[in-house]
């Protein structure tokens, strides 16, 4: 294990007894809603019976909706409270799901060609390089698997989005390929169910510019398939505000890629 790794490990654990968004598992979810939550793309149209990864995705979220769909689930994550969520979840609907312990840079767990479908959340940017993520998940997927990504838009990382000085948010620094950019913001403030805020320290977390994420997908066979950015709903929202600034500046996109066949 990798400084990166244990630290991560260790700032994600944190992140998840403090109640991040992230991390708090669907106890609530209904069957419709898991068909609005995994659908919404309309890429995937009826996953009961398939198997599927949840990769870098625990949390007690995805894997919840996979399952309440039918399908066989497993969820690999490298933190050990996220890993709880996703046992929590599964329990409180009755649901089997397999949760297991990993870096998602190293699926050599799997066997070759195990999986329908593997789901892939905001996560890969919290490893410096895409490589050996994307090689690991097209030799797991059968041939015509799908992968959905979710990654961080690159050209707006270390734009803050607090920043707003009555024209625009300031892009500060340069395109760099793998730069950490949690020196640019050490911490990162969760709300409380008190209306108090914690801070805690920020998981280190990577740039990986759009000709990278791109292109390395190609190079192991995948075939896009679609790409959308990642907008908070509002009519008219106020300048400053979380809605304005994802309009303005959408912070990541969802894609999905089928693995090529041949």
């Amino acid at each position: 294990m990798d400084n990166i790794n244990k630290n991560n490990r260790e700032r994600w654990n944190a992140l998840a007894r403090a109640n991040v968004e992230y991390t708090r598992p669907f106890l609530d979810f209904t069957i419709e809603d898991a068909q609005r939550y995994i659908y919404r793309h309309t890429m995937l149209k009826d996953v009961r019976g398939k198997r599927v990864l949840c990769l870098a995705a625990g949390g007690g979220q995805d894997s919840v909706a996979f399952a309440l769909l039918g399908a066989d689930v497993t969820v690999f994550d490298l933190s050990d409270v996220q890993l709880e969520r996703d046992r929590l979840g599964a329990a409180h609907h009755n649901l089997k799901v397999t949760a297991i312990h990993g870096d998602m840079r190293d699926l050599k767990v799997f066997p070759a060609k195990q999986f329908d479908i593997v789901w892939q959340p905001y996560s890969i940017n919290f490893v410096p390089e895409v490589d050996s993520v994307i090689c690991g998940v097209a030799r797991i997927l059968k041939p015509g698997g799908i992968y959905y990504l979710q990654f961080a838009n690159p050209f707006v990382q270390i734009v803050d989005d607090e920043a707003w000085d009555g024209n625009a948010y300031p892009l500060n620094g340069q395109y760099l390929d793998g730069e950490d950019l949690s020196v640019y913001f050490p911490h990162w403030d969760v709300d409380q169910p008190d209306s108090t805020h914690r801070q805690l320290e920020s998981p280190h977390e990577f740039r990986h510019t759009l000709g990278t994420i791109m292109n390395t997908l190609v190079q192991y066979n995948f075939i896009f398939l679609g790409l959308w950015e990642w907008m908070k709903p509002d009519a008219d929202p106020e300048p400053g505000s979380w809605a304005h600034f994802t309009q303005t500046a959408p912070p990541w996109f969802d894609s999905f890629w089928r693995l090529a066949e041949n």
